[in-house]
């Protein structure tokens, strides 16, 4: 047995009876461990990693030789043991040529020195593996959930080929993307070459890990560690709960005006404690067109990706039940004479008993079969013979009895799990019925809406309207917009069953509407808002929106009225800003909000909005002469 140790790795090459290759990686790996080079380790959390789970990327078998005489080569590479100091990283070459011992590695040694150099730390783990997803994810995984290493570095993979897997891998296990770190790497690249479009690296951070894609040329690692290595100690400080004075030192320093940070410094105005809602001389929104706006609303909206099913969750019938009422039998009794021994009405408990073929059950319309009955006899195909006491005893059988002869079996009408219908809204008296049938309710989601307007000069017009206090209402107006917008929603057919509505007027102060906006925001589907969208010292819904996370698709349609109209985007809510004049508001709903109100009640609920009543508008007109 031979050991080898260099770069960060140790090669431990043997001898083994040659068999097959997974005996020979036994082999080896079993010697490798009596030698405590610890080559593999088990994850505890088999609920987290999946029952078995076993990494050993750190113990890989790279070759195997044939030698002859019954004998092989192997060869096992393994990174060395990592203390569990601070700064402790984990670089890691992707290639199939490398880690197959057909190329040089010289990009993963580069991306060492730099990691060494630039972090200051001698601590570095390296690891090359071949282009398989399953192995970079136990790799990755490895390393920050059992080495708890503060940065996992990989190289190669991140290209379009077939096998170029690592972004994927990556992706899989990271719980935070850092996309403006890719980005960074992105733009520095972009600066040499054209060609960096085509990487398709990520980064993020997995619980306490930074996670970081590099292409796999040694120019190109070196050009993206560059790129992001200022920002990099930060990152792993923040991620560091030990180091968080170093963490408030920086931030010091960056108010201060002080050169921590490698970019341009950008200056933050907080117009909510300026007063200022923005510039109001130049909007940093383009102008888009109405098309290309109506595009961007309904790519955001989801949509319905299959018809719901309606199944049945019973059988119907439930059990055996006579069609007509009778006398219930056994078929192989032929007709003749027959002794009433009981009588089976509808909502009785099936009768278990046996009973002999010269005997039968008087037996109504609905009501349960027998257990040892298969066939009923009309009461038309009957004739009495004898009563007891106003009660059948003897009855005559006048037609040949087949078996299941007027016996609805189990499950005839519908079966348990059989499609009874697909969903859709309104439910008719139909589908009520079949839902009722199975024992189920009707079962509707709304679409949710608020409408509110905004502005220190407007009255809700049903709060206090009836006040004759002219100090109180001194200049104020009663707000006709939120009352406009909720009748012309019920207008175009959102009836109460399938849209809930919501009412609100705001003040025009930034704290206000972002307290409105946030309590409904996720709790309704649609937030439709009238005013504050312009440029204007009291037009505050951009800078909440922006506040408030939501993704400002647009801020300026080229059309009038309309110019100023907002949306934005969050993962449930959608917003709708419209201007405050009435006109302005009338036109941008129809142009916006309703075709997106359309497409959302069809996913709230797979369905379309009551055909609304088509109308034109009517203006009194007076004529002044003839008209003949």
């Amino acid at each position: 047995m031979n050991v080898q140790s260099s770069a960060g790795q140790e090669r431990l090459t043997g001898f083994v009876r040659k068999k097959r290759r997974a005996d020979v990686e036994d082999t080896i790996l079993t010697v490798s461990k009596l030698r405590k080079l610890k080559l593999s380790s088990k994850i505890r959390s088999h609920e987290q990693y999946g029952p078995g789970f076993t990494p050993v990327p750190l113990a890989v078998v790279r070759e195997i030789e044939h030698c002859g005489s019954g004998f092989a080569k192997a060869t096992v590479i393994k990174a060395l043991n990592a203390t569990q100091n601070h700064k402790h990283m984990f670089s890691t070459l992707v290639s199939d040529s490398c880690a197959a011992g057909t190329a040089t590695d010289t990009s993963g040694p580069h991306l060492v020195e730099l990691i060494k150099q630039s972090l200051k730390t001698d601590t570095v783990n390296y690891l090359l593996i071949a282009d398989d997803e399953q192995l970079i994810k136990q790799s990755l995984l490895y390393a920050c959930d059992v080495l708890k290493v503060h940065a996992v570095f990989t190289t190669g993979g991140t290209g379009f080929a077939p096998r170029d897997v690592t972004p994927e891998a990556t992706r899989a296990i990271i719980t935070k993307e850092a996309p403006q770190l890719t980005l960074a790497m992105t733009l520095a690249s972009m600066q040499k070459t054209k060609f960096a479009v085509l990487s398709r690296a990520v980064c993020g951070v997995r619980n306490k890990t930074l996670v970081v894609n590099f292409p796999g040329s040694k120019k190109a690692v070196g050009e993206c560690f560059q790129s992001i290595v200022d920002v990099l100690p930060h990152v792993l400080n923040l991620l560091n709960e030990g180091e968080i004075e170093l963490v408030r030192e920086t931030h010091r320093k960056v108010q201060a005006g002080g050169d921590v940070q490698p970019v341009e410094d950008v200056a933050h105005v907080c117009p909510h404690a300026t007063g200022k809602g923005g510039d109001d001389r130049n909007s940093p929104f383009p102008m888009i067109s109405v098309e290309d706006a109506l595009k961007q609303i309904l790519a955001t909206i989801p949509t319905v990706q299959a018809t719901r099913k309606q199944l049945s969750r019973v059988n119907i019938p439930p059990f055996r039940a006579s069609i007509k009422d009778g006398y219930a039998l056994k078929s192989i009794g032929g007709k003749g004479m027959k002794k009433v021994i009981g009588y089976v009405s509808a909502g009785d408990a099936i009768v278990q008993s046996n009973f002999t073929i010269d005997e039968c059950f008087k037996i109504n319309t609905g009501a349960p079969i027998p257990l040892h009955a298969d066939a009923v006899i009309q009461i038309e195909d009957t004739k009495l013979v004898s009563r007891e006491n106003d009660y059948e005893r003897i009855v005559e059988i006048l037609s040949e009895p087949t078996a299941s002869l007027d016996i609805r079996s189990i499950g005839s009408d519908l079966r348990m799990s059989e499609e009874v219908f697909q969903y859709r809204f309104p439910i008719d008296a139909c589908q009520r019925a079949l839902l009722a049938a199975i024992g189920e309710r009707v079962s509707v989601v709304k679409l949710k809406v608020a409408i509110i307007s905004t502005g220190d000069e407007l009255m809700h017009p049903y709060d206090g309207s009836t006040s004759t206090d002219a100090s109180s209402s001194e200049g104020k107006i009663y707000d006709s917009n939120t009352t406009m917008l909720v009748a012309l929603v019920r207008q175009c057919g959102f009836t109460e069953d399938q849209c809930e509505i919501q009412q609100r007027v705001v003040k025009d102060d930034f704290e206000s509407l972002k307290t409105e906006i946030e309590s409904l925001t996720g709790n309704v589907h649609v937030i439709i808002c009238t005013g504050g969208v312009s440029m204007g010292d009291k037009d505050f819904v951009k800078p909440v929106l922006k506040e408030l996370n939501y993704e400002l698709i647009f801020g300026r349609v080229n059309m009038k009225p309309g110019k100023p109209c907002t949306y934005g985007s969050s993962k449930v809510t959608k917003f709708f800003g419209l201007p405050g004049n009435p006109v302005s508001a009338f036109v941008t709903f129809h142009l916006f909000a309703l075709p997106a109100l359309r497409q959302y009640l069809a996913t709230v609920n797979e369905t379309a909005p009551n055909v609304a009543k088509s109308s034109l508008p009517m203006i009194m007109v007076e004529t002044t002469g003839s008209m003949l």
